[in-house]
């Protein structure tokens, strides 16, 4: 898959391009406030972009997604308990399909009710439920420290140690990382249990 990376807005947040290198399908997860980045990038590599992804309700990831998907024309996308004003509803196991190449849901709640992540195979696309160093916020309405802390030891952890993590904002040491080594950094990931994981700052 091809992956673009592209910061956008005055939080330090991340979207993110890819695409089936055959085809030339993509699709875009997240937005922020501004939507030219995005659209440069996809006119530069030559992607049709399908699908612009809400990875959860937060403005700061969606106030511009539909503006994005209909200067694209794409699709806009979101967990079926999302508010964001979407046309495809997807739920955990939803498979997004780009040319060849496929796309899946992974359903991640915690940080919001709606927060997905997108796992291609090779990499996983996090939104704000798992940055590189840290993880979301839990304190904000649709928040919960237990579901956040099953999604990240019962869910992401499943996933393989080669796994890229690309995660919704730049707020780690790193943009990215192999997930295998982000076990060994990351407190939250290496908590032993609940507990340990409240407690980590």
């Amino acid at each position: 898959m091809l992956v673009r990376q592209i910061a956008v807005g005055t939080m330090k947040n991340f979207a993110y391009l890819l695409a089936d290198r055959q085809g030339g399908e993509g699709l875009v997860v997240d937005s922020g406030w501004e939507i030219d980045p995005i659209v440069d990038a996809a006119e530069e590599t030559d992607v049709k972009v399908k699908f612009a992804v809400a990875t959860h309700r937060h403005s700061d990831h969606t106030s511009s997604l539909r503006e994005l998907a209909n200067s694209l024309g794409a699709k806009v996308v979101a967990h079926r308990r999302s508010p964001v004003d979407h046309d495809l509803s997807v739920d955990d196991g939803d498979v997004l399909q780009l040319g060849d190449a496929q796309v899946r849901v992974i359903y991640t709640p915690g940080h919001t009710e709606d927060s997905i992540c997108l796992y291609d195979g090779e990499s996983l696309f996090t939104g704000d439920t798992l940055f590189i160093g840290n993880c979301g916020r839990t304190d904000l309405p649709g928040g919960s420290p237990r579901e956040l802390f099953r999604s990240l030891h019962d869910v992401i952890l499943k996933l393989p140690p080669a796994t890229i993590v690309y995660p919704g904002h730049d707020y780690g040491d790193a943009p990215s990382r192999q997930l295998g080594e982000e076990i060994l950094s990351n407190p939250v990931l290496s908590a032993r249990d609940y507990d340990e994981f409240l407690g980590v700052p």
